[in-house]
C-alpha cells in the first residue's frame, strides 16, 4: 500500500514538472473574448456572398476601409502584402478580408480591379449601406463622410485591423501601422 501512495505521489511530482505550452506572445492587443464581432455576410469582389464562418480553418485578417482611401488602406493592405510573402507556404492557412465602408464607390469590379492588387488572395467585401453599417456598428468601427472641394467626399475611418484565430475566434486587434514584422509573428502564433 505504501508503495502505491510513493508511486502516485512520484508520478504526480513528475507530470507538475512537464513543462506545458507557452501562451502566446502576442505583439498586437490579445482582445480574446471580448463581447463584440462575431460572423456577418456580405458580398465579394465576384459578386458572391460570403461570411466569415467560409473561412474556418483559416486565420483571418479583417481590416475596414475605402478604395479611395490616400494612406491609411492603402498603407495596411501592403503590410499584409508584405505578411502573406514573409509567411511564404503558411499564407494559404491565412485569409485577408477588406470591408469598404463606401459601397456606393465601392462596387464589386472596383473591389475586384483594387483589392487583389495588394495580393491576389486579398478579398474585398460589401452590400448595401445598411449592411456594412451593421458590420462595421458590430465590430466597432466608425466612418464618418468629409466633404472636399469639387463635390466629393473622403472617409475618415478607424484605422485598425482584427485577427481572428481558424476556430473563427476574434483574437487580437492590430492598430494602424503595425510592421509586418509584427503581424507575421502574430499570424504564426494564430496558426499554431
Amino acid at each position: 500500500m505504501l508503495r502505491r501512495v510513493l508511486f502516485c505521489c512520484c508520478l504526480l511530482a513528475l507530470m507538475a514538472c512537464t513543462p506545458q505550452p507557452a501562451a502566446p506572445q502576442f505583439k498586437g492587443s490579445d482582445i480574446s473574448g471580448v463581447a463584440f464581432g462575431g460572423n456577418f455576410t456580405l458580398t465579394d469582389q465576384q459578386g458572391k456572398t460570403v461570411s466569415l464562418a467560409d473561412f474556418r480553418g483559416k486565420a483571418v485578417a479583417l481590416f475596414f476601409g475605402y478604395t479611395h482611401c490616400p494612406d491609411v488602406c492603402p498603407t495596411t493592405l501592403l503590410e499584409y502584402a508584405q505578411a502573406m510573402k514573409a509567411l511564404g507556404p503558411q499564407a494559404d492557412r491565412v485569409q485577408v478580408l477588406f470591408v469598404s465602408l463606401d459601397p456606393a464607390r465601392d462596387t464589386p469590379a472596383v473591389l475586384a480591379a483594387y483589392v487583389p492588387h495588394f495580393d491576389r488572395r486579398f478579398i474585398g467585401l460589401t452590400g448595401s449601406q445598411a449592411q456594412v453599417d451593421r458590420v462595421a456598428t458590430q465590430f466597432k468601427v466608425v466612418a464618418q463622410k468629409v466633404a472636399t472641394e469639387g463635390g466629393g467626399y473622403t472617409l475618415d475611418h478607424s484605422a485598425g485591423s482584427y485577427l481572428f484565430d481558424g476556430a473563427g475566434n476574434l483574437r487580437l486587434y492590430q492598430a494602424y501601422g503595425t510592421p509586418s514584422a509584427a503581424l507575421v509573428h502574430d499570424i504564426r502564433e494564430l496558426l499554431r
